[in-house]
């Protein structure tokens, strides 16, 4: 999978996503990023990228030549291209969304909004809108990571257990993960469950089970 961001600031990404298990996983050659700068495609001697609304307001907005000109040359490079526009209007991410991307054969192209926002007609060269909450925050740089990471994780072979995937949060939507534990076997006065340590391996499933039903309320 290839993962494009375009971005006013593409500087953001690298520290995030070439480190830990998304270092390991480009490395691998599960994964390739290209962080695409939005100022390149600015209008004019200055790369004008923003301009005031029509109507009046407060506020900057992103211009469509620009935006567009990126995200078509985006696609030129990409295959089979899948384009996210991140805004706090779109579609509310999950796990069940996280594990359809990574299970798609597209790139992902990530679009990045910043200031007031962008220009509506932005949307029609869009393939869908992902919100990661209701709160607004500077830009789409974050949102666009916290996906990225969520489904780069996902890809065969980038996590170190076959089943890492399979036992954790949300992997069937809404159950959160039973507690862990490892040693010391007792930590300041707080002791591991006795079960974990019984080598009964039905008991632990059994007690991992009602945890984790416990955990979703």
């Amino acid at each position: 999978m290839k993962i494009f961001f375009i971005s006013l600031f593409p500087e953001m990404f690298a520290p995030v996503l070439e480190t830990s298990m998304l270092f390991k996983a480009k490395e691998k050659g599960l994964v390739e990023f290209e962080y695409i700068s939005l100022r390149d495609f600015g209008l004019g001697p200055r790369k004008q990228v923003d301009d005031t609304p029509y109507g009046g307001g407060d506020g900057m907005l992103l211009k469509p030549e620009p935006l567009v000109s990126a995200i078509e040359q985006a696609k030129e490079k990409a295959k089979n291209p899948h384009v996210i526009l991140m805004t706090p209007r779109g579609e509310r991410y999950s796990q069940h969304k996280a594990k359809k991307l990574a299970a798609c054969n597209n790139d992902l192209i990530f679009v990045c909004a910043r200031y007031e926002g962008y220009d509506e007609r932005v949307v029609e060269y869009v393939d869908e809108q992902i919100s990661i909450g209701d709160y607004v925050l500077t830009g789409g740089e974050l949102p666009a990571m916290v996906i990225a990471d969520s489904v780069i994780r996902l890809i065969p072979g980038v996590l170190g257990g076959e089943t890492s995937a399979e036992i954790e949060s949300f992997s069937d939507g809404e159950t959160l993960e039973y507690p862990q534990y490892t040693r010391p076997e007792e930590f300041r006065d707080k002791k591991v469950p006795k079960v974990l340590l019984s080598g009964n391996h039905g008991q632990i499933a059994k007690w991992r089970k009602e945890n984790s039903e416990k955990s979703k309320n």
